[in-house]
């Protein structure tokens, strides 16, 4: 359990958060019962190997997850065979196990579900990632994340080549519109901010040329061009010469990311990663006794 807890401390990741998240996973799949197949079906005493295995491919994150479910369930032996972020085929092993039966398969539920759940947006984090290539232009995710797993969806991003927006709200402000309209405007919303939380990075989100002059005068650390064309987006360079950083929202897709990205802006913001990510396909496969 103490190495575990190093690696995950490793990764960024909270230990006593991620158990918590075992835990309640596990709680939610028992549901203050027991696994009624299992016991019916299986001796105590039983023990087997179990290979977690890719059926397609693509970048794999939230092994040491699934390493925390197994040691949950009482199965603590255990290879992690490959690195977080790898690139991996189908047929990959990617973790092997050993140990009771019945707790190799309470655990294989949950731990496929984190497993399968962060690979994919891992794989398709690597896929914009890939697409922008030779770019600066970087892929960044949202708040657009499962209620509960933002930390976690935000590591599958980083293992995938993306990087991270603000983790909450408390991190670091965003002026959208709403804000704008209830402040009165982009510039009263701003000074307030700033007057407020001096020390924290500000966000300004604008939706036309208009509104981008007047908040570039503001020079805030970051604007955002939100559902702004190509052309926009080229033009917002011009006028910002320099002077901020600019992230592209809205509008954005896999095949017109490169054209984006050429623009010249900083962070292409793609919610997708989190809230439209497929699961990758990967099964937990016993081995068969000799």
């Amino acid at each position: 359990m103490n190495q575990l807890r190093d690696n995950l401390k490793n990764l960024g990741l909270s230990p006593n958060h991620i158990f918590q998240q075992v835990k309640d996973a596990i709680s939610e799949d028992l549901a203050g019962g027991q696994d009624l197949t299992s016991v019916a079906t299986i001796t105590q005493s039983q023990v087997s190997t179990a290979d977690f295995v890719t059926r397609t491919g693509g970048v794999v994150s939230g092994l040491h997850v699934v390493a925390a479910v197994l040691e949950y369930c009482g199965v603590n032996h255990y290879e992690v065979l490959v690195d977080e972020g790898a690139k991996v085929s189908a047929g990959k092993v990617l973790i092997t196990a050993q140990g009771n039966t019945q707790k190799l398969l309470l655990a294989e539920r949950t731990a496929l579900n984190f497993l399968s759940h962060l690979s994919g947006i891992s794989t398709l984090t690597n896929q914009w990632v890939s697409e922008i290539s030779g770019t600066k232009c970087q892929v960044r995710d949202t708040r657009k994340t499962t209620p509960g797993l933002r930390m976690l969806e935000k590591f599958a991003v980083r293992m995938g080549g993306g990087t991270n927006h603000r983790l909450s709200l408390s991190q670091a402000a965003l002026i959208k519109d709403n804000h704008i309209l209830a402040a009165g405007s982009i510039t009263a919303a701003f000074n307030a901010t700033k007057k407020m939380f001096p020390d924290k990075s500000i966000e300004i989100e604008v939706d036309s040329i208009d509104q981008l002059n007047e908040a570039v005068k503001l020079k805030p650390d970051l604007i955002l061009l939100d559902n702004m064309s190509v052309e926009q987006c080229s033009q917002a360079v011009l006028i910002s010469a320099g002077l901020v950083k600019l992230e592209a929202s809205g509008g954005i897709a896999i095949s017109n990311a490169k054209s984006y990205a050429a623009t010249g802006v900083d962070y292409l913001a793609i919610g997708s990663l989190t809230h439209s990510a497929p699961a990758l396909d990967i099964g937990l496969d016993f081995r068969k006794e000799k």
